[in-house]
């Protein structure tokens, strides 16, 4: 997967309400292929207090990761992912303005 954790990504397809929506990847599971972005897919969860006292919170479920591209700064834009050696490394790369990645 070319989606790590930390990456700032823009939602390219899925639910009316999640679409171009933006945010940091909070989580990733290479097994299932999904990611879990920071204010994308929310849902309803009830949970309990220490105290016995039921409440709800929202929380991010997780989403395909063809659902979602690198958001590139430069280019303001969702661009794909490629790699390049540089010093021995391999080093991702934005496709879109050939910036690096961290």
């Amino acid at each position: 997967m070319k989606i790590k954790t930390g990456d700032n990504v823009i939602v390219i397809s899925g639910s009316r309400k999640d679409k171009n929506k933006q945010g940091a990847v909070l989580k990733t599971f290479a097994d299932t292929n999904t990611v879990v972005v920071e204010g994308v897919n929310l849902k309803k969860k009830v949970t309990r207090d220490p105290s016995g006292k039921k409440t709800v919170v929202d929380v991010e479920f997780p989403i395909n990761a063809s659902n979602v591209m690198v958001y590139d700064e430069t280019s303001k834009k969702g661009t794909r992912v490629g790699y390049i050696s540089k010093d021995g490394k391999k080093v991702r790369v934005a496709k879109a303005s050939g910036t690096e990645l961290k």
